[in-house]
């Protein structure tokens, strides 16, 4: 079984990707976290968890939420990291929480996505920057896929003291302090659709007087900005300057290309001369 958190849809196609080609059960864990719905969560065949990457961890409230949810049948669980280029000590956590909930840790790996957050001094990615990261990513999906049917574990790079040292008590008090909420906004384009209230896994969005509010807890997964319909939300001018990311956006380009490949398979095929049935 794969769960996932997803925000701007990259970690959702990995998850989904998987579960295809596994054949595996998909669970999307947003509206669990947003009602702090804890009940079970039951497989037969190992679980998979799908998570991004923020401030070099999982979301802390993934991680919080995936403490003290019971998993059971099956006690092996594999974890996939989507991350921009660096997964941090994701996958070193990812160990140590599963391990306590009495689990077989059978390993992680990263997939290298577009980024969705560009931030500060982070720059913008071209498109033909984010095809590169996402075709790239389909050949690591088969790899992974291909470790998981055969019960392997998965290598991930090795994670060094330096970098648990620095990222343990740092993450906390950048998520804190470092993730303001105040230069968000909705421009005229928004159509009160209320997309955005429904996408925060922290609850933190509200609509008032026909836009978006935001409150003060944010864990700047931009799944407000990258998911408006209406292209209506901005943060100060870092948006307007850098554009925005959403999956959905580039999910025709992959699409095509699963169908070329398709296409391009049975023209193979339909050339290859059949057998005689010899009974």
């Amino acid at each position: 079984m794969v769960l996932y958190f997803s925000a701007t849809g990259n970690t959702q196609f990995i998850a989904t990707e998987l579960a295809e080609k596994l054949g595996d059960e998909c669970v999307d864990l947003l509206d669990r976290i947003k009602r702090s719905d804890l009940s079970e969560i039951r497989s037969e065949k190992p679980f998979i968890v799908c998570a991004p990457v923020y401030v070099c961890e999982m979301p802390r409230f993934l991680s919080k939420y995936l403490k003290r949810l019971k998993l059971s049948g099956n006690r092996k669980v594999y974890f996939i990291a989507n991350s921009a280029g660096y997964s941090g000590i994701t996958g070193y956590l990812a160990k140590r929480l599963f391990r306590k909930k009495k689990m077989e840790y059978m390993g992680h790996t990263e997939i290298i996505m577009p980024r969705n957050y560009f931030l500060g001094r982070y720059p913008p990615q071209t498109s033909d920057e984010i095809k590169k990261r996402l075709l790239s990513a389909c050949d690591r999906l088969d790899e992974t896929a291909d470790l998981i049917k055969r019960g392997e574990r998965l290598r991930g790079r090795h994670i060094f003291m330096f970098e648990k040292l620095i990222t343990i008590p740092f993450n906390p008090v950048w998520t804190k302090y470092k993730m303001p909420t105040k230069d968000f906004f909705a421009t005229d384009k928004c159509v009160s659709c209320g997309k955005c209230e429904k996408l925060c896994p922290l609850n933190n969005i509200s609509i008032r007087d026909k836009k978006p509010v935001w409150g003060n807890s944010c864990s700047h997964c931009m799944a407000c900005v990258g998911n408006c319909p209406a292209d209506a939300i901005e943060y100060g001018s870092a948006t307007k300057e850098k554009g925005k990311y959403s999956f959905r956006k580039y999910r025709h380009f992959l699409n095509e290309r699963k169908h070329g490949e398709a296409e391009k398979s049975f023209s193979v095929n339909k050339n290859i001369p059949k057998r005689r049935n010899n009974g």
